[in-house]
């Protein structure tokens, strides 16, 4: 017995025809779609303020598509695409439905929303506190709100902020009935949500050896084969384009994490216990996944208006490069002292793009009179002055703030077409303690210091050039014989790295230190790393504290959410064993 659990959508803008793929492509007994990301509840913030819904109105469209064949062959829909507004979305759906001539159950969750509810607003990243006031507060919520609508006969359910994996482990909680103490089944049902939660990232998209990728063009979405004991296959149906395979799967697993621990408000999934195997073409079988009991706190994605930005970017080529980008900047602040911005950013990247980006808490100040200073540097500047952005206004960004709050304090609601049901209590803390021996502590490296060591395995440094000793190697990019996948994690970028073989992962564990990290990456020195070792996946991953500045809104790097970290390292060159090379 396994509940087929399709995913549709990875964020708010993926493809409009993926949930009619999932549908007719083959069975499956659930279909759920991830809009929410942490920028998206800021986009849909500023949506609603200009009197536009305040969800997603995209998951409407493929509904239409989709909500007839869906009730005709008893398939569940469920989706986060509420947003700030689960009640109006589900009265949309309910409209939808009534121009199509259905009558589904519609259910929609609330509860996550905490704005103007007093909160200890303490960064739970960094220990600041916020003297701003919220535009939105919202708590992960869990998969038993969603579990508790679908056992009372939903057949679309609306939610607003949970978490990614609960549009999985909510429909696992309702076919199988685990309770809060079945913790290895719920934690497997985490991992298969963050598995399939970002749709193609697990097929194949996105994959550094995009080469092996059948028909990427086509790409088929992912689905979990979902079992009782949490065990699941991930796969895709047939005829579609992609790669389900090991790799693909893993590349998912290390994206957006932090440490071993993977802690939700229904479970604390270890990731060190996870099992991979193939299973056949296109199937992967994840296996052995153990749990602990959640932490007596919830995080609350709190955003808040940060002020005013605006970017403008040159472009030097030839000659001198760096020699240009000064007597760009010195010609810009003569015009505007750089001493008139709260805050100014300048990048100057490899390909010769000069990016210069100021923020500040007045609108005007941000605005022409920044961009239009740049202009007029034109005519007295460096040789072959030219730009990619023409004068402009300031645009508002918002700065991503998470703390916690105790579970205790947060009560999800469940309305099945408008009437509420109860929703099963569960047992508050304290947990009995977790029998699993904990993760090793991570491996750090403290801004422009030295890297320490908690514990002895996998810390140990190796020669200066990549090498071992006096092995036998080869100066050639990291990246042909390593994986990796990079992302952001609020103000954090998370850098996950894995290997195909027991052997590369040796000699990558034992080469690939923070410190080293840094050398390779320089840009990257100046911020605390810490590394946490995955043996079981061949992997690594590091989290690069502080890298993202405020979270994805007020970044003012070009690649706000790390993307491209990952694909950046690979491109180093290090001294590789031959041996590694087969």
């Amino acid at each position: 017995m396994t509940l087929r659990v399709a995913n549709c959508s990875g964020f708010y803008g993926d493809r409009l025809s993926a949930a009619r793929e999932m549908v007719e492509g083959g069975p499956i007994d659930v279909l759920t779609g991830d809009w929410l990301a942490e920028l998206t509840m800021l986009i849909l913030a500023g949506n609603r303020l200009k009197g536009r819904p305040g969800y997603a109105p995209t998951f409407l469209r493929q509904l239409e598509d989709v909500l007839g064949p869906c009730l005709d062959r008893g398939i569940k829909i469920v989706t986060n695409a509420g947003g700030l507004d689960p009640a109006g979305c589900a009265e949309a759906v309910h409209e939808l439905a009534a121009r199509l001539g259905l009558s589904p159950s519609v259910a929609h969750v609330t509860g996550d929303d905490l704005t103007g509810t007093p909160l200890d607003l303490v960064n739970a990243d960094t220990g600041e506190r916020l003297d701003a006031a919220p535009l939105t507060a919202n708590a992960y919520l869990g998969g038993r709100p969603i579990a508790a609508a679908l056992s009372a006969g939903a057949d679309v359910v609306v939610t607003g902020r949970v978490t990614d994996a609960a549009l999985v482990t909510g429909p696992g909680i309702w076919r199988y009935g685990w309770g809060p103490a079945d913790l290895d089944p719920l934690a497997g049902s985490v991992v298969a949500g963050h598995i399939i939660e970002c749709g193609c990232q697990a097929t194949g998209g996105n994959y550094p050896f995009f080469q092996d990728v059948p028909d990427l063009a086509h790409c088929g979405f992912p689905l979990a084969e979902l079992r009782p004991d949490g065990s699941s296959v991930i796969t895709k149906h047939p005829g579609t384009g992609g790669l389900v395979s090991v790799g693909t799967v893993t590349a998912q697993l290390v994206y957006e994490l932090g440490g071993p621990r993977y802690l939700g408000p229904d479970v604390v999934a270890r990731f060190d216990t996870i099992t991979l195997a193939g299973d056949g073409p296109d199937r992967v079988l994840v296996s052995g996944v153990r749990g602990e009991p959640p932490p007596g706190t919830l995080k609350v994605a709190v955003n808040h208006l940060g002020g005013y930005r605006n970017t403008m970017t040159l472009v030097l080529t030839g000659l001198d490069v760096e020699a240009k980008a000064r007597v760009a900047e010195e010609a810009v602040w003569a015009r505007i002292p750089r001493e008139s911005f709260d805050a100014v950013d300048v990048t100057l990247t490899e390909s010769g793009l000069l990016r210069i980006t100021v923020m500040d808490a007045d609108e005007r100040t941000a605005g022409r009179a920044f961009s239009s200073a740049v202009v007029e540097t034109g005519l007295a500047s460096y040789p072959g002055f030219y730009g990619l952005t023409p004068p402009g206004n300031a645009t508002p960004y918002g700065i991503y703030w998470p703390v916690l709050v105790p579970a205790s304090g947060v009560r999800p609601r469940v309305f099945v077409n408008g009437a509420e049901i109860p929703v099963p209590a569960v047992p508050a803390g304290p947990h009995p303690p977790s029998s699993l021996p904990a993760p090793e502590p991570p491996l750090t490296s403290e801004p422009f210091g030295p890297a320490t060591s908690q514990h002895g395995a996998g810390g140990a440094s190796t020669h200066a050039d990549g090498g071992a000793g006096g092995e036998e190697s080869v100066w050639m990019p990291l990246g042909r014989i390593v994986g990796a996948r990079s992302g952001d994690k609020g103000g954090n970028a998370n850098l996950g790295v894995w290997a195909g073989t027991r052997d590369r992962y040796a000699w990558l564990a034992a080469t690939l230190t923070p410190d080293r990290l840094k050398r390779l990456l320089p840009h990257l020195a100046a911020y605390r790393i810490d590394r946490y070792e995955l043996p079981n996946l061949k992997a690594l991953n590091f989290v690069v504290h502080g890298l993202l500045g405020r979270g994805v809104a007020a970044s003012p790097r070009m690649d706000p959410q790390a993307k491209a970290l990952g694909e950046e390292l690979r491109a180093r060159p290090l001294h590789i064993p031959t041996a590694l090379l087969d």
